[in-house]
């Protein structure tokens, strides 16, 4: 069943891209397995599936230990500064820097480790008071910042939209956020680069990848619902 639905997505991927006249090999898949046992993961590694993200530090950790080495992992949840150091010489990359301090953080600790770490800022494009982020407005503040750290390097950016029962709702978020990623291009800041569009998730990432999203995170389309009962 996992490997059914891991085709369906990557089908959908594929025709979302033909739509928007992109080509497939441009849109990653992030298989989101949190909450989920490591017998899924090795499932689904076995069928292909090399990215995973993850939204608890602990979480990942555990799972990095047992589960093959050539895996990918993202952080995509919340980042607490005291957790950093546990997680940058082990992950692919971190989706959800918000803060200079948070960019401070993973600096200190990439040079103390000599790994050099790659991130996305995280952009709470709808401006939901739930929501982790900084603004659409104060980004490329927040970019050129975090562009002086040493051993951090800046690879595009993130969102989280809004849950909404029709996902043309956030084809706005995804636009915009596009859009944002063009306008730091045009400032030539050093060591940033604009290459990765992490946003849209199993109930918007067609629409998200229309928009240019080339980065996925799908779990529920993949696993199914979560199960937070389950402990690893």
């Amino acid at each position: 069943m996992l490997t059914n639905n891991y085709d369906v997505v990557m089908n959908n991927i594929e025709r979302a891209c033909k739509k928007a006249g992109r080509t497939p090999e441009d849109v990653t898949l992030i298989a989101v397995s949190k909450t989920k046992p490591v017998t899924m993961l090795q499932e689904i590694y076995d069928h292909g599936c090399r990215d995973f993200g993850e939204n608890k530090v602990q979480e990942l950790l555990d799972k990095y230990e047992v589960l093959p080495k050539d895996i990918k992992w993202h952080m995509i949840g919340h980042l607490q500064r005291n957790k950093v150091k546990y997680i940058v010489d082990k992950v692919s990359l971190i989706h959800s820097v918000d803060s200079l301090r948070l960019a401070e953080e993973i600096s200190k600790e990439a040079l103390k480790k000599n790994v050099e770490v790659n991130i996305l800022v995280e952009v709470n494009v709808a401006n939901e008071e739930t929501k982790f982020g900084t603004t659409s407005q104060e980004a490329i503040e927040l970019v050129d910042a975090i562009s002086k750290l040493p051993g951090i390097h800046i690879k595009g950016l993130m969102t989280i939209a809004p849950y909404v029962e029709d996902s043309e709702q956030n084809r706005q978020y995804f636009a915009q956020l596009k859009q944002l990623s063009v306008d730091i291009i045009t400032k030539n800041i050093d060591n940033v680069s604009m290459d990765i569009l992490s946003m849209g998730m199993s109930g918007d990432y067609e629409v998200a990848v229309e928009e240019g999203a080339t980065y996925v995170r799908v779990g529920t389309g993949i696993f199914g619902e979560r199960d937070y009962s389950i402990k690893q």
